[in-house]
């Protein structure tokens, strides 16, 4: 059985419209030989997910969590490693609404070095009740501030920015 094939790497030109972030890779996200360690790009990203709330959406992310009693956690999470990351990068780092769902967001994220592709990954955000630790649908605020900022973003030219 052969594997599946992959997406092509995602173009930074595709990446023209939406948010974006720097990213500064800090010794603490790698391992010993200055690389960062996998795991570690999840919060480097998460980061990334936190600005584009309140610097794109307009939407306090501490208050959905602290006030709202509304969770944003991850239902799935994946990512293609293009390139290493290195200690001291400087990374762009892209936020794409691939969708818009009943109870979740589903996030292309995609981070660069210069123009090369180093990140590649998929973020479904899913919005539960903290009080009662299940899905809740996605509140009319979050809902119609993705829906704007994903109708507004320019289309890509290839489909690789989701892996």
């Amino acid at each position: 059985m052969s594997a599946p094939a992959r997406a092509a790497p995602p173009a930074r030109a595709d990446q023209a419209g939406l948010f974006g972030a720097p990213v500064r890779v800090r010794f603490s996200h790698c391992d010993p030989a200055g690389i960062v360690y996998f795991p570690r790009w999840f919060d480097l990203l998460n980061g990334v997910v936190e600005d584009w709330f309140t610097n794109a959406l307009g939407l306090d992310y501490q208050a959905f969590h602290q006030t709202r009693g509304i969770g944003l956690g991850y239902g799935h999470a994946e990512a293609d490693f293009l390139r290493p990351g290195f200690w001291n990068d400087r990374l762009d780092v892209f936020v794409r609404v691939a969708r818009v769902g009943g109870a979740s967001l589903d996030l292309a994220v995609s981070g660069f070095r210069d123009d090369a592709p180093v990140i590649a990954a998929r973020l479904v955000i899913v919005t539960t009740s903290l009080t009662e630790r299940r899905a809740i649908p996605l509140p009319d605020d979050l809902r119609a501030a993705a829906e704007h900022y994903r109708d507004g973003q320019s289309l890509p030219t290839a489909s690789g920015d989701t892996p």
